[in-house]
């Protein structure tokens, strides 16, 4: 993937706040109109920072999407600093689907052998909780690839899949950029 397509997922596809799993995320506006500071490219993962609201992530379209909708389907890890307090959220998972789902089917992640269950609302996913998000995270370092798989609305079955190659390496450089904000 190019750095510019990576760059064009970021600008449409980041996360601005997560409040909790259940919660849905929307794109906030830039205070500095809109840039975005590159960090990385690493294979087919991308790590950028936002300085307004604070932010840090690395984020990746699938290599095989399930579904066509009017978004782009994207993986991402987030960290969001806190400067008040000096901590804030690390490494959450946040998957927006490639269709809608049928709201009764559970999201399933598939990492390597792991699978994990996650919160969904029609579109997006998440880990459930900080503890879950961690293990995802440690799973992605140990893995070649990953998938998300729902039912869609239709009810028929849909699978996002993600090389991971690169992932542990934006995962870090986004996390180090968000040291220091």
């Amino acid at each position: 993937m190019s750095r510019r397509a990576l760059a064009a997922l970021a600008l449409v596809a980041a996360p601005a706040v997560v409040i909790t799993a259940a919660t849905t995320v929307a794109a906030a506006p830039m205070a500095n109109g809109g840039a975005r500071e590159t960090i990385g490219i690493f294979n087919r993962w991308g790590a950028f920072a936002d300085a307004s609201p604070p932010r840090c992530y690395a984020i990746a379209q699938p290599v095989t999407a399930g579904g066509a909708e009017r978004w782009r389907p994207f993986a991402s890890i987030a960290s969001f600093p806190d400067r008040r307090s000096g901590g804030g959220a690390r490494n959450q998972i946040h998957l927006r689907l490639s269709r809608a789902r049928n709201p009764q089917a559970r999201v399933t992640l598939s990492v390597g052998e792991r699978r994990f269950d996650l919160v969904a609302s029609a579109a997006d996913a998440w880990a459930p909780d900080t503890r879950t998000d961690a293990a995802i995270v440690s799973a992605i370092r140990a893995s070649r690839s990953m998938s998300v798989e729902a039912l869609g609305r239709s009810g028929t079955p849909f699978a996002d899949v993600y090389a991971l190659r690169g992932a542990a390496t934006a995962i870090d450089a986004a996390a180090l950029a968000c040291l220091g904000r």
